[in-house]
This record gives C-alpha cells, sequence and structure tokens, in this order.
C-alpha cells in the first residue's frame, strides 16, 4: 500500500477540507504523523501543550480523575476527531486526559501553525468553533442525565448513545459492552451496572445477538 503524503491525509480530514490549496500545503508542511501505542496519553489532565492533534485511525478515550484515583469517562473520539483545542485557544491547562484505547495515528498541528490558520480561514474557525459547542452540548447532557436520572436512565442513555440504529425501534451496539467503562461514564459502581443490564436483558429491553452485538429495543428509557 502507498504511503499517503501528508497533504493527501490533511485533504481526508473534515477539519482541513475548507482550506485552499495553499493553505493545505501550508498546513501539510507544519504537520507532523505521530503513532500512539495502547495506553499512551496524548495529553494529560493539568498540563498544557501545544498542539492540536487530528485523528487519522484507532481510538482514544477522554477522561477525568479526581484526587483519590477515581475515574469518569467523558467521551471516546474517533478518526476525524481532534483534541487539544481548547488549551491551544485559552493558553490554560488541560481540563482531562486523553489515552489510545488502541494503536491510533494523529497529525499533530503545533500552536504557531494552527493559530494562523484559523484567522486565514473562517471556514476552519467556524468548524472548531462548532465541534466545541458539540461538546459543551454533550456535557450539559452528561449533567442532566447525573442530576436527573436514575440509574436505569443513565445506563439507558449511554447504551443508545454508544449504538447505530439498525431499524426504526431498534439500535445496535457492535462488539462487547464493558460494564467497567459504562459505570465510569454514569458514576456508578459497576456491580450496579452489572445488576441494570442484567435486569433489562431480563425483561427484553436488551438482547445479545449470536454474533456478539447488542441489541437495544426502544423502549429501554421507558417507565
Amino acid at each position: 500500500m502507498a504511503i499517503l503524503s501528508n497533504l493527501e491525509l490533511i485533504r481526508r480530514v473534515p477539519l482541513f477540507s475548507t482550506l485552499t490549496p495553499v493553505q493545505a500545503e501550508s498546513v501539510a508542511q507544519a504537520v507532523v504523523k505521530q503513532r500512539f501505542r495502547r495506553g499512551d496519553v496524548l495529553v494529560e489532565q493539568g498540563k498544557k501543550s501545544n498542539f492540536l492533534a487530528i485523528l487519522l485511525t484507532g481510538r482514544v478515550r477522554v477522561l477525568t480523575a479526581d484526587d483519590r484515583g477515581r475515574e469518569v469517562i467523558l467521551a471516546t473520539l474517533q478518526p476525524g476527531d481532534y483534541l487539544g483545542e481548547m488549551s491551544l485557544i485559552d493558553n490554560q491547562p488541560h481540563s482531562a486526559t486523553v489515552v489510545a484505547e488502541v494503536q491510533t495515528d494523529a497529525l499533530i498541528l503545533g500552536r504557531d501553525e494552527f493559530a494562523r490558520c484559523l484567522p486565514e480561514n473562517t471556514s476552519m474557525a467556524y468548524a472548531v468553533m462548532k465541534g466545541l459547542v458539540q461538546r459543551l452540548r454533550q456535557a450539559d447532557r452528561t449533567i442532566e442525565s447525573l442530576a436527573l436520572m436514575d440509574v436505569y436512565g443513565r445506563v439507558g442513555r449511554v447504551l443508545k448513545e454508544a449504538a447505530r440504529e439498525e431499524s426504526p425501534g431498534h439500535w445496535v451496539i457492535e462488539g462487547k459492552v464493558s460494564r467497567q467503562d459504562v459505570a465510569k461514564m454514569i458514576g456508578a459502581s459497576r456491580e450496579m451496572v452489572s445488576r441494570v443490564i442484567k435486569d433489562l436483558e431480563e425483561r427484553g429491553f436488551i438482547q445479545t445477538l449470536p454474533d456478539g452485538r447488542t441489541l437495544i429495543h426502544d423502549q429501554i428509557n421507558r417507565p
């Protein structure tokens, strides 16, 4: 397989899709491709970094932890997503840690190049702003879930957000559902999450398919 150039790679990233040829070439000369192994930390909570990372392959987990080491999973980022822009914009330490779940390739764009791109391309600036708004909305949904929903409702919301709609009223999660991960997302114990999922399975709201996928029915969030 031919190795793609930096220019070819950034043309595949939605964030850079509106760059002019001259701007794209400038960014291509500035970015560096970096590979992260499973478990590698891309950015660390409480510390600063001077780059924007755009995911090309793999998957990373965004999490925060308290002084006692208890973790909460805030998000999972996929190829095409990016991270580090908040610290670049306000020059403050990162509010969360990002860890590679699997081997992950990313394009790294330094602070100076990032700052130069924004005023030169309003579409890219808008894309960054839109991404920040989406993350804020996700944070609002998480806060609402923790404040207003019981454990059943929080588990149901997390499962649905991890699934894709296969047919009207039916969603599918690819792969095994990690009880520990769900617990870290909703602020509950693993044991409690296991009991809730088992109860939902017994009541027919969740079904494990022969191929290992999980089927979710529309009634999961209903009383």
